[in-house]
């Protein structure tokens, strides 16, 4: 018979809108073991697996502070109840709280006229709704007051469940309520401050009675999705001819020749652990919550071009590639080729490129693999003897991917020199070169052979580059160096750790691409106003890189670029919005297709 074996829940703290998925593992009736789901429609002979949610609700509700959903809450925004706003975002814990919080407040209140989003109701629940009011405060002694009734999204949780229905009441004052059926259940509104509590039992398909005792999982309180801090950009304009290129999508496109592309290591959950992030609390690491955030985010850009660097497969399959596609994103996506056990299954990461289908169409791709580069070059230059500690060395399975993209609008400028019909083409790197700091040889090595497979782009034909991702390379160092400048300098203290002599001589560390920093070109262009001074400000006077585009407990600096052709008939930096946005203006450029050659093996 089917019977439970283990439940658990990669986090016992339940976020509002995030996904409740229990890692359930079953053991068959012909003794096999599964974590698949068994429902009702498809018993395994004559057997399937029920799933309840409860909500154990008692007399007193506990509030819980917005902005740290572990502290109890004692103020309230009146401000964020007039706007209509989800009542959860309106509590603080604290008089401090609320004051550090208050520009978000201020930011939300403003925004209250935009009643729809562009993602409709359901992002309203998720992330806040945005009504008219104007900034008020209310103070509440007790943390267990409600001013306003909280808002109650349409409830879609489970394929027969309509609505939830009180179960018992219990000695204690407490009542649970059925607010689920099925393995996946995302907690609302309702839910915060509760605990929730899921009852897994197998069933007899034929009865319909349970086979024994249901395994059960009680959860910690729900608490709200913490509200974003708002970016705060710097408006730029009058910049090369080009006004307002803040406006909306639509807008940049009818500039000649403009486009976005946005580069963002989004950190794949597999290395989204306690055990590296012991600062962070846990339910901020569950996919589920991140996820959201990370959606959220990229589409505020409204990029042309994404570079995403640690995608997991799984999350690209079912995730990124579906939720972007709604979005108008065409995607290529290159994994590694080692997967890692993440403790429940084997798991692996890779590059992302995403383009809009509106504006680009794929000509070519390529899919770079390090460590068959490095089979090669082991086999090439290092002797039989010590080809095992050279491989142990050189192998760490990071990739890149190359697209080539025709562009599909008009982008012929006042200046161009081809003519109407010819193709626009630009060639777009994504990369996420090896972490180690230890390994500066190997960093070198994997940004070099990068570069040499794109110079063999280069020479098919006259066409632009635009290489992206996280380089793990501070500026200074030769990887950085090599990129920005074509060489590294044989005195580089980096070239001390090329234990295998794979860099030697230091002359041959060298490529013909052209390329310069987005962060430098910005910092070159002429100050124009205080919005261009503050920026400047955030770039390091030595480098004319920014501060920094990584920070973390143990590291502060920058580890992420992008890199252009620097030539002003190719590509050209307007504006820089973030981190890894870039604006460029693309002029005349050609390749035939047929003359691709073979970049790397």
């Amino acid at each position: 018979m089917l019977s439970v074996l283990r439940v658990h829940l990669p986090s016992d703290i339940p976020i509002v809108g995030c996904e409740l998925c229990p890692y359930v593992l079953l053991r068959c009736p012909d003794n096999t073991i599964t974590t698949d789901d068994v429902p009702e429609s498809s018993p395994i002979d004559g057997y399937f697996l029920r799933c309840r949610w409860y909500r154990i609700q008692s007399d007193k509700r506990l509030a819980i502070c917005s902005v740290h959903p572990s502290e109890p809450a004692t103020l309230q925004c009146l401000g964020c109840l007039k706007a209509k706003l989800p009542v959860s975002k309106s509590y603080h814990c604290s008089t401090k709280c609320f004051a550090d919080a208050w520009r978000h407040h201020r930011s939300m209140h403003a925004r209250a006229s935009n009643a729809i989003r562009e993602n409709g109701t359901e992002e309203d629940e998720l992330f806040g709704r945005f009504s008219s009011t104007g900034p008020t405060i209310l103070g509440s002694s007790g943390s267990s007051a409600v001013a306003g009734a909280a808002t109650a999204g349409g409830f879609g949780n489970g394929s027969i469940y309509a609505g939830s229905t009180r179960l018992s009441e219990q000695g204690n004052g407490e009542t649970w309520y059925e607010v689920g059926r099925g393995k996946i259940y995302t907690p609302t509104t309702e839910d915060v401050g509760h605990a929730l509590k899921l009852e897994c039992v197998a069933v007899s398909a034929t009865t319909g009675m349970a086979i024994g005792p249901p395994s059960t999982l009680l959860t910690s309180r729900v608490i709200p999705a913490p509200s974003p801090t708002p970016r705060r950009m710097i408006p730029v304009n009058s910049l090369d001819g080009l006004a307002s290129l803040d406006a909306d999508v639509d807008a940049r496109v009818a500039v000649s020749g403009t486009f976005t592309l946005l580069s963002y290591n989004v950190l794949a959950d597999l290395y989204a652990t306690s055990d590296m992030y012991s600062y962070c609390p846990p339910w901020a690491l569950s996919w589920t919550y991140r996820r959201q955030n990370l959606l959220r985010e990229i589409l505020a850009y409204k990029a042309d071009i994404l570079c995403l660097q640690e995608v997991q497969s799984d999350h690209f399959e079912e995730f990124f590639a579906p939720e972007l596609d709604k979005h108008g994103y065409a995607a290529v996506y290159k994994k590694k080729t080692v997967e890692l056990y993440t403790g429940n299954a084997y798991a692996i990461d890779g590059c992302a490129t995403f383009f809009r289908r509106d504006r680009f169409s794929l000509v070519k791709k390529y899919e770079v693999e390090f460590n068959k580069a490095a089979q090669s070059l082991s086999e090439a230059l290092v002797p039989s003897s010590q080809r095992k500690a050279a491989l142990s060395r050189l192998l760490k399975d990071n990739v890149a991917l190359i697209v080539v993209l025709e562009a599909l609008d008009s982008i012929h400028g006042p200046d161009a020199s081809v003519s109407a019909g010819k193709c626009q083409l630009l060639c777009v790197a994504n990369t996420h070169i090896h972490a180690n700091p230890e390994l500066k040889d190997v960093k070198l090595w994997q940004v070099h052979t990068l570069l040499k497979g794109l110079e063999k782009i280069a020479a098919s034909a006259d066409i632009p580059m635009l290489v992206a991702g996280d380089f793990n390379s501070i500026p200074g160092s030769a990887p950085h160096g090599l990129i920005a400048t074509g060489r590294v300098d044989p005195a580089h203290p980096d070239l001390a750790a090329d234990v295998l002599g794979i860099l030697r001589p230091a002359s041959k560390l060298c490529h013909q691409l052209r390329l310069m920093s987005a962060y430098s070109a910005f910092s070159r262009m002429p100050r124009a106003g205080p919005a261009f001074e503050q920026q400047h400000q955030r770039m390091d006077s030595s480098s004319k890189e920014p501060l920094f585009t990584n920070c973390t407990r143990d590291f502060l600096g920058t580890l992420d670029y992008i890199f252009y052709t620097a030539s002003q008939r190719h590509l050209k930096p307007l504006l820089q919005r973030f981190q890894h946005v870039l604006r460029v203006l693309m002029a005349c450029m050609q390749l035939s297709a047929e003359n691709f050659c073979n970049l790397f093996y």
